[in-house]
């Protein structure tokens, strides 16, 4: 028999949307901040050209995030583009990623900000790996501009 050693504790993860309370202290706001912040990234991945894009509620099934934001890309290029935006968004919106993950062939393009991943895929790994079945119980959220219709795809 051989002795196993306790797993390390997971890395924590700050809030990147912090609201200040009447208390005047900060609290983490995993809510309407983080929601809008998915929305803004899936409208930016739409303007990008990306297909199929949507935006998942996890709160309460992932102790991850409280968003995940999947789209579809055109090319290794175009992939890569829509990545960088992203990260400029963000840096608008002072938010720093916390991790960016890019496999070398672009395949699966992840920017984790916390309370909003986003994931960028080429369609055929998309279909493989197929997010919104592993996270059918997630309500998707809209995020097209009012007045504007979800693209047929």
């Amino acid at each position: 028999m051989t002795d196993q050693q306790p797993l390390p504790a997971p890395e924590a993860q700050p809030s990147r949307f912090v609201t200040t309370a009447p208390d005047g202290h900060g609290h983490a706001d995993g809510g309407a901040a983080a929601e809008a912040f998915a929305i803004d990234l899936a409208r930016l991945m739409h303007d990008d050209k990306c297909t199929q894009v949507s935006v998942l509620d996890v709160r309460g099934l992932s102790p991850i995030t409280n968003f995940l934001v999947i789209g579809s890309g055109t090319s290794e290029r175009q992939m890569r583009s829509v990545m960088d935006h992203a990260v400029d968004l963000a840096a608008e919106q002072r938010i720093e990623p916390y991790r960016l993950t890019k496999d070398a062939g672009a395949h699966w393009l992840i920017a984790d900000f916390v309370d909003v991943v986003v994931h960028l895929f080429e369609p055929n790994t998309r279909a493989h790996y197929d997010l919104e079945m592993l996270w059918g119980d997630a309500r998707e959220v809209p995020w097209q501009r009012p007045g504007e219709r979800r693209p047929a795809e």
